[in-house]
């Protein structure tokens, strides 16, 4: 039993480190492209074709469950096993907006 605990904590704690890494996908000079904003964050977490993955939920369909506000609250305050703030601002924003297209 001890060893089925500590080997969750650690999975856990992996995909958060995965989860948390930050890539850089804007730059100043012009509009960010939301579709690779959601591509360079959430597919390492949610699958590539962002059809979940592990115990994080499928987002290939997400706006047909949860509105552009709902994806951005939990974008911004993290929901369940996903940490707060991976995405600030305008990527917050333009991958809760392309997400909520998503039906």
């Amino acid at each position: 039993m001890k060893k089925r605990l500590v080997a969750t904590i650690v999975l856990t704690a992996s995909m958060l480190m995965a989860c948390s890494a930050e890539e850089e996908t804007t730059t100043s000079e012009g509009p960010v492209d939301r579709e690779k904003v959601v591509t360079a964050s959430c597919a390492t977490c949610h699958g590539g074709n962002l059809q979940g993955k592990g115990n994080t939920p499928a987002l290939n369909d997400v706006g047909a469950r949860l509105t552009e506000a709902e994806i951005l609250d939990i974008i911004e305050n993290g929901k369940n096993n996903m940490p707060p703030g991976l995405l600030k601002g305008e990527e917050a924003e333009a991958a809760a907006k392309w997400l909520a297209e998503q039906q």
